[in-house]
């Protein structure tokens, strides 16, 4: 590595050797940096010139030869030097092997501290913003497909067995409920993470007459950052954007869990499209959920990028360190991987299809309408816990006469339980009319589930919206 390629190479008169300086380099892990790296540099030469603090006409010169240089990365016709230490080396060295001098210039009143800063969150701003917008497809696909079968009946579960009659429409638009939080957290990041670092220098802020404020407006910021020393230090908003994908990929995760559980045998609820699906090595007849079950596995990865990220800060000092060199790799690969597992699991519901009679044959048994039968003796006057206490005896009356639900009993056989069942209670106990019955806001009604629907494609659009 030449002494003139290194932008610190004033102070130490011994140089690391190759291996070294490739282990202490960042160009591999933030090459991706390079057009925010320049769009940096040119608002700050812009306010260098403004200020005085360089000549005007150069200011000129540089804009347009930084301007080139994204153009020639765009096209290929440049490409990042990875023998380089970091972007910033990397963008500072072309523009020098272009201009001379006036490439040596552009660093006036800023420290690769504060321009990897910079980078950084303006990287961030417009990646996390395309993936809110991959959030927002998933939502509506999926408030597509709960339209399609808001009426189509199924069991509801809790410990994976069989609880309440629900529909797969409620189901469905109960994931969109997670992904709406997930969306509202990844805009409430943005916001706290919209201040500009640059022009805090190395920790301390500069001796230079930067403006601060105008460079923050232009880079798109609604402030500068208040404090130079904490512009430097914070990595709060890389901790947070990695818990906010630990979060929604384990949703995903979560999800893939219900659609692996529903393609089985056992459930045949779904059937997956092949185009979604792959086949054994070995057994002939197999279909699997591969790309479900690799979305539920790529969690693992993102979420021990967040604690990476802990691990990272827990001990070092306040101010910048080198440490912080390691919070880009785990944040994009995090990125990286939620980005795709929100498009493949997009590709993947959008191409399925459910066995509406499977599902509502299987919520026949099961029980699942004792709730209702409680309810029923509730609205005559009974005290709920002596409702309950009632239902669960007819439960036990149904498993040992080998019945399956409470509509096989006979009137005369429920008023043995109690006098003020009639005999509209089994016109209540069907899995629909169970369904239909939970009319309060949240529940299972199907007005009730299009009202749902209707509010989160309403926040679909509002979210994120000045």
């Amino acid at each position: 590595m030449k002494e003139k390629e290194i932008l610190w190479t004033g102070r130490t008169a011994e140089k690391p050797n190759e291996k070294a300086f490739a282990f202490q380099a960042s160009i591999r892990i933030d090459k991706r940096l390079v057009q925010d790296d320049i769009r940096g540099t040119r608002v700050h030469t812009a306010m260098l010139a403004r200020q005085g603090i360089i000549p005007q006409d150069t200011a000129v010169v540089l804009d347009a030869e930084l301007l080139r240089i994204a153009e020639e990365l765009s096209n290929g016709e440049l490409t990042v030097d990875e023998s380089a230490e970091d972007i910033h080396s990397f963008v500072e060295t072309e523009l020098t092997r272009r201009l001379g001098d006036a490439g040596r210039m552009v660093h006036a009143g800023r420290s690769r501290n504060d321009q990897v800063a910079l980078d950084f969150k303006l990287h961030l701003k417009h990646t996390v913003t395309e993936l809110c917008e991959e959030i927002k497809a998933l939502m509506s696909a999926l408030l597509d497909k709960a339209e399609e079968y808001v009426d189509a009946l199924m069991p509801g579960y809790t410990h994976l067995q069989k609880a309440q009659p629900v529909t797969l429409g409620f189901h469905l638009t109960a994931w969109v409920c997670a992904l709406e939080r997930d969306l509202s957290r990844f805009h409430d990041t943005l916001f706290r993470m919209d201040e500009c670092p640059l022009g805090s220098g190395a920790l301390a802020g500069s001796g230079l007459p930067l403006d601060r404020e105008k460079t923050a407006v232009n880079l798109g910021f609604r402030a500068p950052t208040l404090n130079a020393m904490d512009s430097v230090a914070d990595r709060d908003f890389a901790v947070e954007l990695a818990a906010d994908a630990a979060i929604c990929q384990t949703h995903l995760s979560r999800f893939c869990e219900d659609i692996i559980l529903w393609a089985s045998a056992e459930f045949g609820f779904l059937n997956l499209s092949e185009r979604w699906s792959t086949g054994s090595s070995i057994m002939p007849q197999k279909k699997n959920p591969d790309f479900a079950e690799l979305v539920r596995g790529k969690t693992g990865r993102v979420v021990g990028n967040l604690v990476a990220l802990f691990t990272i800060l827990k001990g070092i000092p306040y101010a910048y360190d080198k440490d912080l060199q390691e919070d880009k790799e785990a944040l994009f690969d995090s990125l990286d991987t939620i980005s795709d597992c929100l498009q493949i699991f997009r590709g993947m519901i959008t191409a399925s299809s459910f066995n509406r009679e499977r599902m509502e044959a299987a919520c026949i048994d099961g029980f699942s309408e004792a709730t209702d039968a409680a309810d029923y003796l509730v609205r005559k006057g009974l005290p709920f816990r002596n409702a309950h206490e009632i239902a669960a005896h007819i439960v036990r009356d149904c498993i040992n006469d080998g019945q399956s639900c409470i509509g096989e009993r006979t009137l005369e056989e429920l008023r043995t339980r109690s006098l003020l069942f009639e005999a509209d209670i089994f016109a209540m106990l069907t899995p629909r009319a169970c369904m239909n019955a939970r009319r309060t806001p949240g529940g299972t009604a199907l007005d009730e589930v299009r009202r749902q629907i209707a509010v989160l494609r309403e926040r679909i659009h509002s979210t994120g919206t000045a």
